[in-house]
């Protein structure tokens, strides 16, 4: 196969459409590729993140998550240390609409207890005539709200000397519901505050570390390989076992915060050191060295902000570690301690099998715990792909 090139002096071929020029599609072309090329680098990465379908109803299911610890107490049917005695381990109630045909609305029937005087184990049947309908906006507990503003004001609650266990009761005749939506509020919350402790401690060290390097770079390295090579939850046994049994329940609470958020800076550290390393020889660095821009300066308001996104997808995925781990010690009896009250500490109620084999529903708690795990990872999957809108 030969190539044939043109004569000197004949004309170049061109592949330049002949067809009659539009200028109204012209313009709607322009204004349609002007609408990607003139937006800005956060609208292209929220284009990027609504094509996430998942990460976006998952971002939905906790944002609405987190608005209802700040209203657990009016949200819960029961205190949170209210007792019913009468009905201790009492299974789930189904709730109905319809009795004898005729539609009266969300009711539960009300329940007649007998003990099996050789097992000890206590049996509930409905009582099918016993119709108690469920109240909206009702009167019931009396709480302080955020510990400060008395009220008894709650969304749900049983009819007038009736009782509505949707979840079942535990050992103590308490609302398992009720119990969950309280415990909420230190298990999502203290994934938010030892991220941020982690957040800190990884930046910071991170950052200094790969913009100076030298010794400072060794030795840090050094100390992530070390924390890096401890197993995770025998070292989390061990600093949670130190902390003093007269410390009241918030101290332990930021306690265990503190060494969360301690033991979660080492892998932030590393991947802000390794971008550092890269960017810390872009032009735009130079210029602000020469401007005489300090280091503080130079890595809070020049190369941070360029990785921002990527740190963002990383909180993502490390907040459901932190609840993991709140969980697995209060679980194991070393973290949080009653009266404070969250998913692990819930859980501890189904450590014996006979437990479980008898009243399952005390796994209840579970189930929020994986929601919440799923949800994360599957917002930080969609962060991470928005993090990089041009791909």
């Amino acid at each position: 196969m030969t190539l044939s090139l043109p004569q000197p002096g004949a004309p170049l071929e061109h592949y330049v459409s002949t067809a009659p020029f539009d200028p109204l599609q012209f313009e709607a072309m322009s204004a349609g590729q002007a609408r990607y090329h003139l937006a800005s680098q956060k609208r292209l990465m929220w284009w990027k993140f609504k094509q996430h379908r998942l990460a976006v109803v998952s971002g939905i299911f906790l944002l609405l998550l987190y608005c209802t610890i700040l209203i657990s107490e009016f949200l819960a049917p029961y205190g949170l240390h209210t007792r019913n005695v009468e009905y201790i381990h009492s299974p789930p109630q189904q709730v109905h609409f319809f009795h004898d045909g005729q539609f009266i609305g969300p009711f539960v029937y009300g329940r007649q207890m007998t003990l099996d005087i050789e097992t000890l184990r206590r049996s509930y049947t409905d009582r099918p005539n016993d119709v108690q309908p469920i109240r909206f906006f009702c009167r019931g507990d009396s709480y302080r709200f955020w510990g400060l503003i008395p009220s008894n004001l709650h969304l749900v609650c049983p009819a007038v000397g009736g009782q509505m266990f949707l979840l079942g009761t535990d050992r103590l005749g308490r609302d398992v519901l009720s119990r969950i939506i309280y415990g909420a509020r230190i298990s999502l919350t203290i994934g938010l505050i030892g991220i941020a402790i982690s957040f800190v401690l990884g930046i910071v060290i991170g950052g200094f570390a790969g913009y100076h390097g030298g010794v400072f770079d060794l030795l840090v390295q050094r100390v992530i390989e070390v924390l890096q090579s401890l197993p995770s939850l025998p070292l989390w046994m061990a600093l949670a076992a130190i902390m003093p049994v007269t410390w009241s329940p918030i101290l332990v609470y930021f306690g265990i915060t503190i060494i969360l958020g301690i033991l979660d800076w080492t892998g932030l550290a590393r991947a802000v050191r390794s971008k550092l390393l890269s960017l810390r020889e872009e032009d735009y660095v130079l210029a602000a060295q020469l401007m005489g821009a300090k280091a503080q300066r130079i890595i809070g308001r020049h190369l941070i902000p360029g990785f921002m996104s990527h740190l963002i997808a990383t909180a993502t995925i490390s907040i459901p570690g932190m609840i993991l781990g709140e969980t697995a010690l209060s679980f194991l009896g070393l973290g949080l301690r009653p009266p404070i009250t969250s998913w692990g500490i819930l859980l501890t109620e189904a450590k014996n099998v006979s437990v479980i084999a008898f009243y399952p529903w005390l796994l209840f708690p579970m189930i929020p715990v994986i929601l919440v795990i799923l949800a994360f990872n599957f917002l930080g999957d969609g962060l991470r792909d928005a993090a990089d809108p041009y791909k």
